[in-house]
């Protein structure tokens, strides 16, 4: 979440066109007639002036423009020298279903330079984040105060992968319930309780960091991930997982999340579509 790769320009251009086909479709979505009756004069009146609108009223039902929260992030983009560690045919696999659900509750863990793109694309959501690094939180946000962040803590390291993964076999770590109140030792606990109060219908596990033996790794963010997606009351959680090139990311995912729930694989990020078990408790914790 924190390269500080530079832009090329050619990804540059990628990137931009990506938003702009973003804004085109939600405008010519927007343009579409409604089957609602017809706005009163009165009404409009109010909205908008005639000056501004009269002539596309002969075109369509009512003005529209580009969203606020679009804007920004189509300004901040162009004018950034950095790069999502996403590449843009990753960031695809996200955007599609993002397009398909949103305005959604979406689940974050980890904040960076990619952070205004996700709010963007889940337009009238609500987008959290969660964040190891007190610092970065700090620093991302002096520039982009909109986002939404809490700063959470970890216990584990990665060099304790393989005996955590030991742990996530036994019992006690295959009961669905609310990660509060869970008996497994890879269960978070320390979040805000808003984020277990609220049920997401995306969650993205792109942190925290995992590159290095004494990282913090992800393996009990995968797993609460997962916890709190069978734990909702109905429906199903879209949930991706970032860099399963390698070994805990790609091990805990398949183990936690279940290879019966993967919906998709582009290069280093993976999709679950992972089903409420509350409302079939007899559901297996895989598939």
């Amino acid at each position: 979440m924190k390269s500080k790769t530079q832009f090329s320009i050619n990804l540059k251009l990628i990137l931009l066109c990506f938003v702009f086909l973003i804004i085109l479709l939600f405008l010519i979505r927007s343009s579409f007639p409604s089957s609602q009756p017809p706005i009163p004069e009165t009404h409009l009146s109010n909205s908008t002036t005639t000056s501004e609108c009269s002539s596309s009223l002969l075109l369509k039902p009512s003005c529209t423009k580009t969203p606020p929260s679009l804007a920004n992030a189509l300004i901040h983009y162009a004018t950034t020298n950095i790069t999502p560690q996403q590449t843009l045919k990753e960031i695809s696999v996200s955007a599609r279903v993002l397009a398909k659900k949103s305005p959604c509750n979406f689940l974050v863990f980890g904040l960076g330079h990619d952070s205004l793109m996700w709010t963007s694309l889940n337009h009238g959501g609500r987008t959290v984040f969660l964040e190891e690094d007190k610092a970065w939180i700090e620093q991302i946000l002096q520039r982009l105060p909109s986002l939404e962040s809490y700063h959470v803590s970890y216990d584990t390291k990665v060099h304790q992968a393989e005996e955590l993964m030991k742990i996530g076999m036994a019992e006690d770590c295959r009961v669905v319930g609310d990660p509060r109140f869970s008996k497994c030792h890879l269960a978070l606990k320390g979040f805000p309780n808003e984020v277990y109060d609220i049920e997401w219908d995306l969650i993205m596990v792109d942190a925290p960091t995992g590159y290095h033996d004494d990282a913090p790794g992800r393996m009990s963010a995968i797993y609460t991930a997962g916890l709190m997606a069978r734990n909702r009351e109905e429906g199903e959680t879209d949930l991706f997982v970032h860099d399963v090139d390698r070994v805990v990311e790609d091990k805990f995912s398949k183990a936690f999340l279940c290879e019966g729930y993967l919906s998709e694989q582009e290069g280093r990020i993976r999709h679950f579509n992972i089903p409420s078990h509350r409302t079939r408790q007899e559901r297996p914790f895989c598939p």
